[in-house]
């Protein structure tokens, strides 16, 4: 019963996790004058969750059933992001997310950590999400629905801060992408790492582009 609470806990935007340092390439997609308002903004979010559910419900999936195979799947992850701007932000993200977690619910999470440390992992954001999940005892639909939907918010608080659109389209574009949400969800949730995909290479390209913008607000 008490995973519940946690889920709650994870979802808070108050979650020190550091994720929205992040936009998961929108900004990139700005600058390059693809995505210039809401419906842009829609179209990005929509390829960001195929590409969360091809790209990182897998790794989630394998290792929420297997954490003891995180060292396994963090090599694998390494390897499949081959957008270095993108495998920054994953270990950024993964060992922030796996620190906080392990100073905030210690006794669950601080022996992953631990495991993860000495393994020499590389702290990718999303087996390091599902192991992580695993430990507080989450299910793994929850931890599913809530690996897309901290993608789907991360992005839209991105659009929010860069002036793209307001906040309440922000949360309308949450609220239509509701059924695609269900979609991504019921096609990737039972994935696994042999599975793994990059549904939108377009996207990532322009991703990988990051670094070299003249002004940067975000990380990634």
């Amino acid at each position: 019963m008490g995973s519940g609470w946690r889920v709650l806990q994870l979802a808070d935007s108050g979650f020190p996790t550091g994720g929205f340092a992040h936009s998961g390439g929108l900004e990139a997609a700005v600058q390059q004058g693809e995505v210039r308002g809401g419906a842009d903004v829609r179209r990005f979010v929509e390829a960001l969750l195929w590409q969360a559910g091809l790209g990182g419900l897998p790794l989630v999936n394998d290792a929420w059933k297997a954490p003891a195979t995180l060292p396994a799947l963090d090599a694998r992850a390494d390897v499949f992001l081959s957008n270095h701007v993108a495998h920054r932000a994953s270990r950024t993200q993964g060992r922030a997310f796996l620190d906080t977690c392990a100073r905030i619910f210690p006794e669950a999470v601080g022996p992953v950590r631990d495991a993860a440390r000495a393994a020499g992992v590389k702290f990718h954001h999303a087996p390091v999400f599902g192991a992580v999940l695993c430990a507080l005892e989450v299910d793994l639909e929850d931890a599913q629905r809530l690996f897309l939907s901290l993608t789907l918010r991360g992005a839209l608080s991105a659009g929010v801060r860069m002036g793209v659109i307001g906040t309440h389209e922000s949360h309308q574009l949450q609220h239509a992408a509701t059924p695609l949400l269900d979609t991504v969800f019921a096609r990737c949730g039972a994935l696994g790492v042999e599975d793994l995909a990059q549904p939108a290479p377009l996207w990532d390209l322009l991703g990988a582009t990051h670094d070299r913008l003249y002004s940067r607000l975000f990380l990634s």
